[in-house]
């Protein structure tokens, strides 16, 4: 290898080592030695007030010189001192003289509890586990610190041989650990390449620039190759070139801001900035987003130059692997490693196709070519107006309407074969999307438009992010090149964000801070519930998440330290941003320190984000503010990765550059959030033997102090559930109707009816009876037996009358049993009617109890509702009024998933209830039918014995 390349690799190698710009305060301090040290008289001394200056922000140039006095060191004003003499442990011995850590101090006290100064061993990793670790993390990848560790820890931050063999921590080495590589504020291997490179392209959040060329303002703003340089080297993997037709003699494509009197730039250049710059910094692909309005002829050049310039760094050609069909994913990064994609209008697949291959033949003929002025070869196909409209919005021109979604034909066919996973359509709606699926199709919307789509249908917008790359540009109307928030985008899981990376404004802040993780490789993979199919999401919703834990951060500013250079006032804001649910802007603000640019303690009440529902995407914002306002510097740190504990947080300006001494002190601290009233049950499910530990030391010191044990006190603020005792009805049996007034009268009424009947019947017997008995007397008058033995006519005569009387008596009984079964009929149904009419009461008197309680447990959730907004309203610790409805919604929430529980659970047993009571009443009606049916077939059979017997009766 080169001795030039090895010497290039090797500064890179320093100059873009991601953990650099996260060195711990220590380190910076002996950064900073080392730069006074060059700053030396001619004499190669280090001058007095040179190391003066360092100080200069908060305490006098006085005890300046006497501490440098009280060390050895030269302490006046014009003197200076041998650079042997002015060690790193002289100065570390000066920073400490003049900015005591105070606040340290007494941290160690309460470490000690005042009683010793020395930290002993056990009170060490008690500590460092209940300090300076996140309880959430798992304790198999994250174990708890043990005696060993913290031994490890002691022996190589100690300095005092007397308190190490004792295994003691003093003041000092307490210091020295909180100021060390290994108290950093977030897991340094976060700052390393550490997350699956595997997944589709789309699965990636990818760090993009908008019109990338430009250096200041949109409206005749200067266009710089620099920019691209520049933009790369920080990461940047995704960057638009505004491609137009030269005017010059050479015809050389440019790229500018067009109608916006921009200064332009050569298309040529640019593409060798992007050969020499892309792979520097990360090894993962770059998406070059033209914005195409140039002619055939100089699309060409297009082509030409990045195939020739580019040369195997341009991804020509789809991978075999995945090819270019409806509903094959797009590539992984890994597969894509030190590629160029080109992001660009494309032909139809056939006109492509035919058109590339005259055009190897050499027989392609661009119409513009014959024409005689080859400066006026531009074909716009829009009117010059809305070219300028959509110039000044930095958007992309619609296609023509043709048949083949995104294709165009004012495109050259090299160019367009050039063009593979990143082929941009106009937008036709998500459900036209999903309908294709075609997964290396993409569209660009204007911010105000996908806020819309976010507003009107967010889910639908986070479903497409899945399978295709969407990329966001800024409104038209930003001409001061001003970034819009790009969160709420990330939020709906939006790829390409893009921002005007020459604006180093607060979204710009958010957008380094957030992809300075991962290597700052320039992609950061989504979450999973926004990658997989089978999973929905809400970006708008309040609740939790499915499968994420929501987290509880709190924020103690304890003090800073170098924080300007001047003795000025300052103060410092704690900002989260993430979800809408999650945002809290402009809330939480330390008082003001005056005068003390230098070592200000603020020492505040810490700062609570009492819900993080997502914590994956939220982040920490810090900002410090001089008196006047100005920013004086602030620090993204993304909540996935951030380090509970007392921690030292190192700023950067405004431009995201690391700033070498600026640093804050702050205690931060990460839980699981649990809902009000959990936390008991939380604690024992954490660890259930400290709780149970705890319980038997409290029951124990009770006992101790003469109080016998009895069930904790508990505070009602709201009336206990009331509940009604159950209702028990009396069985509706057949015996009690019969017993029923109405049954009663019924019953009389039928049997005055069956006494009528059976008069008439005993009537006609009697008549018939009669009747014959005469007609007998008449035939054996003046006869004696014998001769009415031998007489056939009294024989007939006695037939007749038997077969008459028989008859009689048969008809009667086919009353008798019609007349019962109408009987019995008409007592069922009116049984059943009675039983129906019982019932109907019973479940009446059921559902007033339903509705009492119903009602009583309504006023009992209105009684809660108030008193929650009466116990928020009174709570002194919630000082701001946005911190008050924060907790006011949070209470809500909870009392409203409560309370639809309460009525869940009311309903089900309303319904069981009156199901059960339902079954009883069919049971009943049963039992009823059954019990007449057997009345009417003891009839039956009765009927069916009588035909079955001899039908011949005779008059007694």
């Amino acid at each position: 290898m080169p001795q030039e390349t090895v010497w290039k690799e090797g500064l890179r190698a320093i100059t873009h080592n991601n953990k650099i710009n996260n060195v711990c305060p220590r380190t910076s301090l002996m950064k900073h030695w080392m730069r006074l040290c060059f700053l030396t008289d001619p004499r190669g001394k280090v001058p007095v007030k040179v190391v003066a200056r360092t100080f200069a922000s908060g305490k006098t140039e006085k005890l300046v010189y006497q501490c440098l006095s009280e060390l050895g060191l030269p302490s006046g004003k014009n003197e200076a001192m041998e650079k042997e003499a002015f060690t790193f442990d002289k100065f570390y011995a000066l920073y400490h003289k003049i900015c005591p850590r105070n606040d340290i101090e007494e941290l160690f006290r309460s470490i000690t509890q005042g009683k010793s100064d020395r930290i002993n061993l056990d009170q060490f990793v008690n500590f460092l586990n209940e300090k300076q670790r996140d309880p959430r993390l798992n304790e198999i990848l994250y174990p708890l610190y043990d005696d060993k560790r913290a031994l490890e820890i002691i022996t190589d931050y100690e300095q005092n041989e007397e308190a190490k063999n004792d295994k003691c921590l003093t003041k000092d080495g307490l210091i020295r650990y909180l100021m060390s590589d290994e108290n950093a504020p977030v897991f340094l291997d976060r700052l390393d390449q550490y997350m699956d490179m595997d997944q589709p392209l789309a699965h990636y959040y990818i760090n993009s620039s908008h019109n990338t060329y430009l250096s200041g303002r949109q409206f005749g703003g200067k266009s710089s190759v620099e920019m691209y340089r520049q933009v790369l080297l920080a990461g940047c993997r995704c960057v638009e070139l505004d491609c137009w037709d030269g005017k010059g003699e050479d015809e050389e494509p440019i790229i500018t801001h067009g109608m916006a009197m921009c200064t332009d730039i050569l298309f040529r250049d640019v593409i060798y900035a992007l050969r020499d710059t892309a792979f520097v910094t990360s090894d993962c692909p770059v998406i070059l987003s033209f914005e195409n309005h140039c002619c055939k002829a100089q699309q060409y050049k297009l082509a030409k130059y990045c195939d020739e310039i580019l040369g195997d760094l341009l991804l020509k050609e789809p991978l075999p692997d995945h090819p270019l069909e409806p509903g094959q994913p797009l590539p992984p990064p890994s597969a894509l490693k030190r590629k160029i994609m080109i992001k660009n209008k494309r032909l139809k697949p056939e006109v492509e196709k035919q058109e590339l291959e005259l055009f190897r033949q050499g027989q392609f003929v661009i119409e513009d070519e014959v024409k005689e002025d080859a400066s006026a070869v531009v074909v716009p196909e829009k009117k010059p107006e809305e070219v300028v409209a959509e110039a000044a919005a930095g958007g992309e021109e619609a296609p023509p309407p043709v048949a083949y979604t995104g294709s165009t034909t004012n495109v050259h066919p090299w160019l367009s074969s050039m063009v593979n996973y990143a082929q941009p359509i106009k937008f036709q709606g998500f459900e036209e999307a999903e309908k294709k699926n075609i997964y290396h199709n993409m569209s660009s919307f204007a911010e105000t438009t996908g806020m819309n789509y976010l507003k009107s249908q967010a889910m639908d917008f986070v479903n497409y992010n899945k399978r295709q790359m969407s990329r966001i540009y800024p409104k038209g109307t930003r001409a001061d090149s001003s970034n819009y928030m790009p969160q709420v985008f990330w939020n709906a899981g939006c790829q390409m964000v893009s921002l005007n990376f020459q604006t180093s404004d607060l979204p710009m802040q958010l957008n380094q801070g957030k992809f300075e993780y991962n290597g700052n490789c320039g992609y950061l993979l989504k979450p999973d519930f926004m990658r997989r199919a089978d999973r929905s999401f809400d970006p708008f919703a309040d609740a939790p998440v499915d499968g994420v834990i929501a987290a509880q951060c709190s924020v103690q500013v304890i003090a800073g330290q170098f924080l300007s250079d001047k003795k000025v006032g300052t103060y410092v804001e704690v900002d989260m941003y993430g979800l809408p649910s999650d945002t809290i802007r402009k809330e939480f603000r330390t008082r003001m320190v005056p005068a003390n640019g230098l070592n200000p303690v603020y020492n505040e009440e810490p700062f609570l984000f009492r819900k993080v529902v997502l914590p994956d995407l939220a982040v920490l914002r810090f900002g410090v503010y001089d008196e006047s306002g100005k920013l004086l510097g602030q620090r993204i740190l993304p909540l996935d990765g951030l380090q509970a504990g007392y921690r030292h947080i190192s700023l950067r300006t405004e431009a995201n550059f690391p700033m070498s001494l600026p640093m804050l002190f702050a205690n931060i601290e990460l839980k699981i959030y649990v809902p009000d009233g959990f936390e008991d049950f939380m604690a024992a499910l954490s660890d259930p033997r400290a709780f149970m530990g705890a319980a038997k030391e409290r029951t124990d010191n009770m006992k101790a102090m003469g109080i016998e044990e009895s069930a904790p006190e508990k505070k009602v603020t709201i009336e206990e559930k009331k509940e009604e005792p159950p209702l028990v009805f009396e069985p509706i049996t057949v015996e009690s109707l019969r017993q029923e007034k109405g049954f009663l009268k019924t019953g009389r009424k039928q049997q005055k009816e069956l006494e009528t009947m059976r008069k008439r019947h005993a009537k006609e017997k009697m008549a018939m009876q009669k009747q014959q008995c005469a007609a007998l007397e008449k035939m054996i008058k003046g006869k004696n037996k014998e001769q009415l033995s031998g007489d056939a006519a009294f024989r007939t005569l006695v037939t007749e009358q038997s077969a008459a009387w028989s008859e009689l008596v048969g008809r009667q009984r086919v009353e008798e049993w019609a007349s019962a079964r109408t009987r019995l009929h008409e007592q069922r149904d009116l049984l059943r009617k009675m039983m129906e009419q019982t019932q109907l009461a019973q479940m009446k008197q059921l559902e007033a109890k339903h509705d009492r309680e119903l009602k009583e447990m309504n006023a009992r959730q209105a009684k809660i509702s108030m008193e929650t907004s009466k116990e928020v309203a009174n709570d002194k610790t919630l000082k701001t009024k946005q911190e008050k409805d924060r907790r006011l919604r949070e209470k809500k929430q909870n009392n409203t998933k409560k309370f639809m529980d309460e009525r869940k659970t009311q309903i089900i047993k309303h319904t069981r209830e009156k199901e059960k009571l339902k079954g009883t009443h069919d049971k009943q009606l049963e039992e009823l039918s059954k019990d007449v049916d057997n009345l009417i077939e003891m009839y039956k059979m009765e009927e069916s014995e009588f035909e079955m017997a001899t039908k011949t009766e005779f008059l007694a």
